[in-house]
């Protein structure tokens, strides 16, 4: 996992527009710098979510429950290839047919490693059945669970410090579709400088 750090990831503006590149490790050191990233949700027929706890060894927020699989497409890459790329290698999915449900830019800082995220976050779904397998890798995934998406709204309001803090707008995304951005996203970004517990843990607030 150590070695993505140094992977290339795409630096964007504001309305998603490609700027540039630079490593995954100093995209995330402060006060960060806006890059392409995505963030899948797998759902089940009845409509539950399959949640991830990510792992211990993880640079940002690891232990807190996160949305199917997260990552970023490299530069030029497409972001169905790149979400499938992480679905396998992070629970041994796919490939499956993605769809997606909106953008979502965030910002917020990982008080526990001093990393930070500033990502605009293409919010990605698919399709899964709770009974086919899933090879979840140790190094990424310490659990997995499937949640119904409207408990897991109000959950994150009353435990939000349980999970990462772009979870409330991906699952939002989930539960509002707004189809493919084709301009800036709806949301305010919360901006470097803000105190931690207003920018990192009341995303707006990933």
């Amino acid at each position: 996992m150590t070695s993505r750090e140094g992977h290339l990831v795409e630096l964007v503006d504001d309305a998603g527009r490609a700027r540039g590149e630079t490593t995954v490790s100093a995209a995330h050191q402060p006060p960060g710098q806006l890059h392409r990233a995505f963030s899948v949700l797998l759902v089940d027929p009845a409509g539950r979510v399959l949640l991830q706890r990510r792992a211990a060894t993880k640079t940002r927020f690891p232990l807190r429950w996160g949305n199917s699989c997260c990552g970023h497409p490299g530069p030029g890459e497409s972001l169905v290839e790149a979400a499938n790329r992480r679905l396998r290698e992070e629970l041994g999915a796919g490939p499956v047919e993605l769809t997606e449900v909106g953008v979502y830019v965030y910002y917020a800082e990982d008080p526990a490693t001093g990393r930070v995220e500033f990502e605009y976050d293409h919010v990605l779904r698919g399709e899964w059945r709770p009974d086919a397998p899933l090879r979840p890798d140790p190094a990424e995934v310490a659990e997995l669970r499937w949640v119904d998406p409207v408990e897991l709204a109000a959950d994150l309001d009353a435990d939000p410090r349980a999970y990462a803090p772009w979870l409330s707008g991906v699952v939002n995304r989930l539960l509002r579709p707004s189809g493919t951005a084709a301009g800036p996203p709806e949301e305010a970004v919360n901006r470097p400088g803000l105190p931690v517990d207003d920018a990192a843990e009341r995303p707006g607030d990933r």
